[in-house]
């Protein structure tokens, strides 16, 4: 066994920053295939996860709120030496620490915790070698992938994962009437369609769905062909998506592990965060909204003001941003259901994206900068 590196990546506790982590452990594990690779996570977050990624070796987490200082014990469990240790950016930014003052600490106790023989540094930094933009793969447990296969077995038709909401507040997601409204259209445009509701309602600490179920039994009516995978464990959730043509969800990071099961992913894009997350071979189709109309991507203390939709909503989650979009979400469903291919579809987004933010690439923030490594050659002069 070569050295050992540990990703220490504790941040929020949502599904996509584990998905990250594991990323990055996979980028390391490339680089030196005879590295020992250990996690560290936030208890809260999909651990699970780690255990499904054959370029971890060891999986530790912490019991961590982000917004309350930890005690000094939060790492007692963790083994202090390393060989390096590298840390998630974010825990050193100090824009984070105004939000996330737990964070703030916790990165403090862990520079005390820690004894490296060759640095400890942050991912992104010159050294420790580190190979980006690999294709992340889950490999899902076979009674997870045995189950999933008599949920859905094989089908004359496209199959469609339906994500209907994250688990931020229900008003950042669309209306029950919005999302019937697209189950509708899709079933007009692919009669043959079988839908697959997936979502989480159990309050475990961990992130849940905040469509209710009664709104998931309301939306399972206006589709001709509906099978459930909500409220089953995740390898299951994962397994059953793994057999669907694609995931249709708005920006979630439930979405970032359907990818690294392998789910192509068409993202009903808004709120405060653009996608950053691509798994190489895995396609997507982000539908990004019009930021003059439906304003979004404000990041973290600069929510714009609800609308009026049912009650308060998102503008960019409102009717009247589905309803402006509704063309463009069937056209890209078509796209990845027709076997659009990985680099056409980064090609196609990263060219929209640098249009939407006006060719400020520094906004186009992504996972081993995927996003503007796709980016069009600038003309020579």
């Amino acid at each position: 066994m070569g050295e050992s590196l540990l990703v220490n990546f504790v941040y929020c506790h949502p599904v996509g920053h584990a998905v990250e982590a594991l990323q990055y452990a996979l980028g390391y594990r490339r680089a030196d295939p005879d590295r020992r690779i250990g996690v560290v996570l936030n208890s809260a977050t999909a651990v699970q996860l780690a255990d499904w990624c054959d370029a971890i070796d060891d999986v530790y987490t912490v019991d961590i709120d982000v917004f309350e200082p930890p005690g000094p014990e939060v790492l007692a469990h963790v083994p202090a030496e390393w060989d390096w240790v590298v840390d998630d950016p974010r825990g050193h930014q100090a824009w984070q620490h105004q939000y996330f003052p737990g964070l703030k600490h916790y990165y403090e106790l862990a520079a005390q915790h820690f004894r490296t023989t060759n640095g400890h540094t942050q991912v992104g930094a010159p050294a420790p070698s580190y190979r980006p933009r690999n294709p992340l793969r889950l490999a899902l447990p076979q009674p997870a992938r045995d189950w999933a296969a008599e949920l859905l077995p094989d089908h004359d038709g496209p199959t469609i994962a339906v994500l209907p909401g994250g688990s931020a507040e229900r008003w950042r997601y669309p209306s029950l009437a919005s999302w019937q409204h697209v189950l509708e259209a899709f079933a007009q445009r692919w009669p043959q369609a079988r839908f697959c509701l997936t979502g989480k309602h159990a309050d475990d600490g961990r992130t849940s769905t905040g469509f209710t179920h009664a709104e998931f039994e309301a939306l399972a009516e206006v589709a001709p062909h509906v099978v459930w995978a909500v409220d089953v464990p995740l390898a299951q959730q994962l397994a059953a998506l793994q057999r669907c043509d694609m995931l249709l969800s708005p920006h979630s990071g439930f979405a970032f592990a359907a990818m690294a099961a392998g789910t192509p992913w068409l993202a009903l894009a808004g709120n405060d965060w653009a996608e950053y997350y691509f798994n190489p071979g895995v396609p997507f189709h982000s539908v990004l909204p019009d930021l003059q109309r439906f304003p979004c991507y404000l990041l973290l203390g600069n929510t714009p003001d609800p609308v009026e939709d049912d009650g308060p909503r998102s503008p960019s989650m409102s009717a009247a941003r589905i309803d402006a979009d509704l063309p463009a979400l069937l056209d890209g469903a078509a796209l990845l259901l027709a076997g659009q291919d990985f680099d056409t579809a980064m090609r196609d987004h990263a060219a929209r994206v640098h249009a939407l933010f006006g060719g400020r690439t520094e906004l186009m923030y992504s996972v081993d900068d995927l996003l503007v490594s796709h980016l069009p050659a600038p003309p020579e002069r």
